[in-house]
């Protein structure tokens, strides 16, 4: 099937620290589009990949599971691990539990973590009747688009597949277990308003991880795709900081792409991202 308008994959290639970004549950890289974009312009390797089954038709999600979309992400990490030097990988909602498990499992091949609204958990009684429900039913109300800003969209699927949130739930349920595995610099971003994932999965994560260097940040004024919300700019910023603050070379443009003042380096970068995103 094709991809949505929209919903293509983004790489960009940069200096030697590299970025890693994975997207949420039913959702897309659009989601991701503007935070990959921004790390691409300030000289970093991005590569934001579109998960098995997501930006196409929720049909197409229904034959997929957690091992599909975690074995994409860790496809990406050991890519990014032959290119970089350092490499930091970061999730939105579903996508925050990827990061979370590529860290546990990848050890210092994992600089840091950074995670917007990380998912923990299903919530809910529907969560005791996804094993025999997804059998019956196929489909639920999708959970795309919860965003305070005014006008804004999130490029997902208007229906959740119950195979798909069944597996989801197994997932999140192995993750949980490996958290303690988790030793890297932290950085996790959460909304105090989010309809689909509460505050509460926020902190579990940071009261099972066993990282030192743990730096949390409440977002005030956006909902569950804070990547699309009021705080954005913040998460991007943010993130940025946190990764320069470990990996000092992160700012520096490849000789490659070094430009003079006139600020082309970052048109460069973005065009040639954005010609090899789809």
């Amino acid at each position: 099937m094709p991809v949505l308008p929209g919903a293509e994959p983004y790489r960009h290639e940069g200096g030697e620290v590299g970025v890693l970004l994975c997207h949420g549950f039913t959702g897309s890289p659009q989601s991701l589009r503007p935070w990959a974009e921004y790390l691409a312009e300030r000289g970093l390797t991005v590569s934001l990949p579109l998960l098995p089954g997501h930006g196409t038709r929720w049909e197409d999600m229904q034959l997929t599971g957690w091992q599909d979309w975690y074995a994409e992400v860790d496809r990406e990490l050991r890519a990014l691990r032959e290119r970089c030097s350092r490499v930091f990988v970061c999730g939105l909602s579903m996508g925050g539990a990827l990061a979370l498990r590529l860290a546990a499992k990848h050890g210092d091949a994992v600089s840091g973590i950074v995670v917007v609204n990380p998912a923990n958990k299903v919530h809910g009684l529907s969560a005791y009747a996804l094993p025999l429900a997804r059998h019956v039913v196929r489909t639920t109300k999708g959970i795309a688009s919860d965003i305070a800003k005014e006008g804004g969209v999130e490029i997902g699927y208007d229906k959740v597949p119950l195979h798909a949130a069944h597996s989801l739930r197994n997932f999140f349920r192995l993750v949980d277990g490996e958290l303690p595995q988790v030793t890297q610099p932290l950085l996790l971003l959460h909304s105090v308003q989010d309809h689909v994932v509460p505050p509460a999965d926020s902190a579990r994560v940071l009261s099972r991880v066993s990282s030192t260097d743990v730096q949390e940040i409440v977002l005030e004024q956006s909902y569950h795709v804070a990547t699309l919300d009021h705080d954005a700019d913040r998460i991007f910023e943010e993130s940025f900081a946190f990764v320069e603050r470990l990996a000092p070379e992160a700012g520096k443009q490849p000789d490659a792409v070094r430009m003079d003042q006139s600020g082309q380096a970052g048109q460069v970068g973005q065009q040639e991202g954005t010609a090899t995103g789809g």
